[in-house]
Formats: C-alpha cells, structure tokens, sequence
C-alpha cells in the first residue's frame, strides 16, 4: 500500500505535457514500482538463504557494550509498543490535544505565508554557478555592449499577400508600428521575409523572464494581426508564459487525481472516511511550510550567500510540482505506515488513545530513521551547483523534517485524540463496501462484533 500511494502521486506528473516532467513521473514511477516488487519477492528469498547469518554482522552486541547497558524490563515492555519514548510522547500530546493542534498549525500556516506572494519564473543564467563560462559571456554582453535589436520576444507574420508585395509590404510596416507603440516595446525590426512570412524581432529592456515582459507579449498578442493574415508570438518570455499558462491549467486535475486516487487507497486501507481528508489536509500543511521557505530562500534571496546562489526574484515554476509529487507520496508513506499499526492496535482494544500511543511507539522510531536515510540522500542535493536542483533539495529537505517530526509526532496524535471514534467514522455503505473489499494486513475479522461503529451502523 506504501508504495502504490508513492506511484501513485508520482503518476500525477503524466498530466502535464512538459517532457521533463512526464520523464520524472514515468521514471520516478518505475523505481517505487521495482522496489516495492523486490521487496515482495526478492528481499524474502534472500532472507530465506541467509536465515540467522542475517544478524552476522549485527553491530548491536557492540552498541551494548559501547553505551554499558544490558536489556531491561523497560525495554523489553518497549518493545511490545505499550511503553517507552514514543509513546510518552504520544500520551503528553493527547493530554493537551487542543493546544498542540492549535499551535501546530498556527506555526505551520506562519511558514507557509510566504507563498502567498510567490512569483513564478524560468530558468536563465543565473541558475548556474558564478564563475561558469557561459554565465560570465552573458553577463559580460548584456553589462557591456548596447542593447540589441534582437530581442527576447518574436513574431511570425503571416500576410494575405507577399511582403515583397506593395499591399502586404504596407500591411507589415502597420502591424510593426502598433507592436512598437506598445508601452514596454524598445523597438520592433523586420528581420527575415520568405513569400507572405516575415519574421519580427521585438526588443524589450528588462528582465525577459519577470512578469512585466509576459505581460507584454500579452499585448502584444492582443494587436490585430493584418487584414487576412495572422501573427504569431513566440520568443524566450512567450515561451515562459505558455508554460505557465499551461501548468496553471494543469495543476489542478493533477491535485484532483492525486487526491482522489489517495482518497479511495486510503480508505479502502483504514475504512474510514475521515482519516484520508486529514491525511491530505496534514500533507497541505507541511507542503506549505516547504513551499514558503522556498519563496523566502530563493524568490526573496535569504541564505543565498549560506546556500550560494543567485536570487532571481521568482521560483522557477517546475521545481515546486516536482516537490509536490515526490513529498505528496512520502508523506503518505509514512502516513500509511503510522497508521496501519494504529488501526491494528484500534480492532484490538477499541480503545483510540491506547491505539495511538502503542501506533507512534511502534512506528516513531523506522519512520525517523527512513526519514533520515533520506535526508542524507537529499541534502546532496542541496549541495549542488544548480541552483533549481539545490531547490529540489531544500524544499524536499524541509518538507521531510517537517512531516516526520512536527506533523507525525504532534499533529497526529493531537488530532486523533480530538476526534476520538469519529477518526473511524464511515457510513453505513462505506463500512460495508469496506468490509468487503478492504486492504488488510492479515485474513483475521478486521472489524470485531463488539465494536459496531467501525461499520458505520452509528
């Protein structure tokens, strides 16, 4: 079930058309599915040939000794999931649901604030390292000689008659001369003509990667092409704002068939409606606490020096789906995790505090070392050169802590306590279609005679 949940919002990047996105899904798709069908297959039969010279190198004998205590009572009632670190945690925080939860997400929604203001962007020089050749040519010639008239921004014009024509040379020059009146437009030139075509280049000053210059090629599209003719606008700025417009477009059926296919996954794994909108509402907190420090690290230039980068002004656009689809599915993951040993614990004792507590006491200590394991593996990413690839890494970095810590640790058990049985809550129908079709962990009655709310008969 983990790992489906993981494909399954790396599926979502098959929405969009972009290759470089489509590439991440499938690829990123193939691992988690290869993974999970070795860990199913290959990882028991290897399990089966090493038998106990599995622990041969067990390095825990050397631990002992290291820190000079044996085993004890507490510890063996540890690990029975009933006592220990974890679970004490657990108990603290559902003594006081109210407050964790209420400043939980007070402190997460603050982080997250800054992407209110978020600016969108594409990628230029700049996102190479400063002392790399090709950035260095660039910025030498846009510092130090006159602005060309070729600009950021082209036009195809295609006449009713040939340009070489007096009709469709006349027809041209009109069309040149609204373009170049257009407040922004440093001048529009004829540079190229093949039969009824001609080929405009439009200058423009400023950043061709900020939101004024794709406002100009708003208008610019917006002037009447010539009488039977059309005008087409393409350029590096037109090229940006095409695939804003597309992923804008986009974006939200991919949030609509991620969501939904977790949704139906999760439900179908818990047998409650409820668990899987907290589920996604928790994920939406932590995705937004990474994304505000996004706009804060990069869009407004903080730790750029600590970090060494560029600041742009804007993110680049791409980068934060990316995050959302990877982080979507590991936090899901670890939501998964968390809570099958929860629900376990749940048909055992229907009791939901003790359920909880034994759950984070069980799970606490695999989901932060996962979470760690892959913090390692991250943070090189924060350490690269590029700076949209160290974005990666940031984003996912702080996703990652927040969601194994914050939101697993504290939120979880806080808002589990709030809802008590409604955490299980289904309707009659669902509790039923559950019953029958849902993912279990073992061939036992999932839903014990004595506890008929997980029916959905209340």
């Amino acid at each position: 079930m983990s790992g489906v949940t993981v494909a399954v919002s790396l599926a979502g990047l098959l929405v969009f058309p972009q290759v470089f996105l489509r590439s991440m899904g499938f690829g990123g798709m193939s691992a988690v599915l290869i993974a999970m069908l070795a860990a199913l297959t290959l990882l028991p039969a290897l399990l089966a040939m090493l038998g106990p010279k599995v622990d041969a190198l067990s390095v825990r004998p050397w631990l002992r000794r290291l820190v000079r205590r044996p085993p004890s009572a507490h510890t063996a009632m540890s690990a029975e999931g009933e006592h220990g670190a974890w679970a004490r945690i657990a108990h603290s925080v559902m003594r006081r649901p109210v407050v964790y939860t209420v400043a939980v997400t007070a402190v997460l929604v603050f982080l997250a604030l800054p992407f209110l203001r978020v600016q969108f962007g594409g990628i230029d020089e700049r996102a190479l390292p400063a002392d790399t050749e090709s950035r260095v040519v660039t910025e030498t010639i846009r510092a130090d000689f006159p602005t060309s008239e070729n600009g950021p921004i082209d036009a195809v014009v295609t006449l009713a008659d040939p340009v070489d024509s007096p009709a469709g040379g006349a027809a041209l020059q009109s069309y040149v001369a609204d373009v170049a009146a257009l407040p922004g437009v440093e001048g529009a030139t004829v540079v190229g003509a093949a039969g009824s075509t001609a080929h405009v280049d439009i200058a423009y000053v400023g950043d061709p990667l900020s939101a004024d210059a794709r406002n100009l090629v708003a208008d610019i599209r917006a002037v009447p092409a010539p009488d039977g003719g059309e005008a087409l606008i393409g350029g590096q700025t037109a090229i940006l704002a095409d695939l804003l417009d597309s992923l804008a477009s986009l974006l939200p059926w991919m949030a609509l068939f991620v969501v939904a296919t977790t949704f139906v996954l999760l439900f179908l794994a818990f047998g409650s409606l409820v668990l899987p909108v907290k589920a996604v509402l928790m994920n939406v907190l932590s995705l937004g606490a990474s994304f505000g420090a996004l706009v804060w690290i990069f869009q407004d230039g903080h730790l750029s020096g600590f970090l060494d980068f560029t600041p742009t002004g804007f993110v680049e656009a791409t980068q934060p789906i990316l995050v959302l689809a990877i982080v979507f599915g590991l936090s899901m993951d670890y939501e998964v995790f968390l809570m099958s040993r929860i629900r376990e614990q749940y048909d055992l004792t229907g009791d939901n505090t003790t359920a909880v507590a034994t759950g984070l006491q069980r799970t606490g200590g695999i989901i932060t070392s996962a979470a760690l394991l892959l913090l390692v593996v991250i943070g090189a990413f924060s350490l690269s050169g590029i700076t949209f690839i160290k974005m990666i890494g940031v984003a996912m970095l702080i996703a990652i802590v927040v969601d194994a810590t914050v939101v697993r640790i504290l939120l979880v058990p806080a808002t589990m306590r709030l809802l008590g049985r409604a955490n299980w809550w289904a309707p009659g129908p669902f509790g039923r279609l559950y019953a029958r079709y849902g993912i279990r962990e073992s061939d036992g009655d999932p839903v014990p005679e004595r506890r008929p709310e997980l029916v959905g008969t209340h």
